[in-house]
């Protein structure tokens, strides 16, 4: 099977563009540009390799800071947020494929909570559309990588998880910059991963988002 294409993407919204001012770390240069050098230094001191860093526009939602982190080795996961009603959206991005015989048997969820059991799957576009249990995602090949876009069913429709997808993208310098957690004032700071288990001393779950 032929990998899945990207998805067409819309129009970035309004509610967009507020989000990512409202979340700017404030590390652009005089002339209203990111320092990409120092990008990438905030990219490694999260752990995070620059190229797995995507993001979605879904109106409405914006990005919960304290989420954003590391997925498996050095791919990227965050959480957007329905400011009305908190519902939740996981964006997870790391190195992988998916087809018709893997889809069934990667679980769905992005970091620690993943569910059990083999996925329903339905080709969607250029996506897959995954249920299980009272989850369900779209993965999305892109460049080599697979993009999740993950939610509970009770909280997010479809239609809202679909238009993530389709949204979906590389983080240009300027997202960069408004995603990537500042990097730490002390080296000897330990860095968040956004993977870890919110509660105990787990391990974070590193097989998420992979093909294997």
């Amino acid at each position: 099977m032929k990998p899945a294409a990207r998805l067409p993407r819309p129009l970035v919204s309004v509610t967009a563009v507020v989000t990512f001012a409202l979340v700017a770390c404030g590390s652009e240069t005089a002339g209203g540009k990111a320092d990409r050098s120092e990008l990438e230094a905030r990219a490694r001191a999260a752990q995070v390799a620059i190229d797995n860093v995507y993001v979605t526009e879904v109106p409405g939602y914006e990005v919960a800071k304290q989420s954003v982190g590391v997925l498996g080795a050095d791919g990227f996961s965050a959480v957007y947020v329905e400011q009305g009603t908190g519902a939740q959206i996981r964006l997870g991005v790391d190195k992988g494929s998916m087809d018709a015989a893997l889809c069934p048997k990667n679980p769905l969820g992005v970091g620690s909570g993943g569910t059990d059991g083999a996925a329903e799957c339905v080709a969607d576009g250029g996506s897959w559309y995954r249920m299980s249990g009272t989850q369900h995602e779209y993965a999305t090949e892109m460049d080599g990588r697979l993009v999740r876009l993950n939610a509970d069913t009770a909280t997010v429709d479809r239609a809202t998880l679909r238009e993530a997808a389709e949204a979906a993208h590389a983080a240009s310098d300027a997202e960069l910059d408004a995603v990537l957690p500042p990097a730490p004032g002390d080296a000897g700071q330990p860095v968040e991963r956004g993977d870890l288990p919110p509660a105990g001393d787990g391990a974070p779950n590193n097989d998420v988002g992979t093909s294997g």
